[in-house]
């Protein structure tokens, strides 16, 4: 867990789930990048860069057949932005053959923390063509959505968007910890979900959702749940797949 202003970390090392993480696999710095991408990948960034591989390194040393890296990150942040791009040519350099799967939170306008938030995203979209190999994106506005809407919260909070995110990676990652026949490690879900190396941007879904006033009392059918995972309202980002065409998919 790696992030240049050291509040937050902080919080993880005091807080509940302190236990879930090595103390020396959280790494924070002195300063933030202040939402600004150009100091989480050039200045600040760098500070800490050699660091964190040193880590990587460790880390990749002590498995005995490491298959690839998952990174979750935002878009809209200095450190999720450009120093998740830095990291990430670093480990292109140095894994080149290892696979790096993204789950990615893109910013929205409808709910946004800073101005500078798009051009983040862009900037760090185009080091994502190059340096990964496939990337899940999700969007806060859809998440608010479906907290909103599916499962009854009327103010949702980082908690239950956290929450909500944390259980579609979940379902997405469970071909990796469970036997099964599709997705059964990293290299399978670019060879299943990418038709080009470049478009490598699958759009999430999630089904079913319900409030838990509703799930002791209704069920879904097979048929229901497979409907809706092709429904805008349980998409993970906001956009209208209906404009353009499947060229991949794959239900887990």
């Amino acid at each position: 867990m790696i992030d240049l202003e050291p509040s937050v970390i902080d919080e993880v090392r005091t807080g509940a789930y302190k236990n879930l993480y090595h103390p020396n696999q959280l790494i924070s710095h002195k300063e933030d990048a202040a939402n600004n991408y150009a100091r989480g990948h050039y200045t600040v960034g760098q500070e800490i860069i050699e660091e964190t591989l040193d880590r990587f390194r460790r880390l990749a040393d002590s498995c005995s057949s490491l298959q690839g890296f998952l990174l979750f990150h935002s878009f809209g942040g200095g450190t999720g932005s450009g120093f998740t791009s830095l990291l990430l040519q670093q480990l292109e350099q140095e894994f080149d053959k290892k696979s790096r799967l993204g789950f990615i939170i893109y910013p929205s306008p409808c709910v946004s923390t800073s101005v500078v938030e798009p051009y983040n995203a862009v900037l760090s979209t185009h080091s994502t063509l190059h340096n990964v190999d496939c990337a899940f994106m999700m969007d806060n506005e859809a998440t608010y959505d479906i907290c909103q809407r599916k499962l009854n919260i009327e103010r949702p909070s980082y908690n239950n968007l956290n929450r909500l995110i944390s259980q579609v990676v979940s379902s997405i990652t469970a071909s990796l910890r469970f036997d099964g026949a599709l997705n059964v490690d990293l290299t399978e879900f670019q060879t299943n979900l990418v038709p080009y190396p470049r478009i490598h941007f699958p759009l999430t879904t999630y089904s079913p959702i319900m409030s838990n006033a509703k799930a002791f009392h209704e069920g879904m059918s097979v048929a229901q749940i497979t409907a809706e995972c092709f429904e805008p309202s349980n998409q993970m980002v906001k956009c209208n797949p209906r404009t353009g065409k499947y060229m991949a998919c794959c239900m887990l």
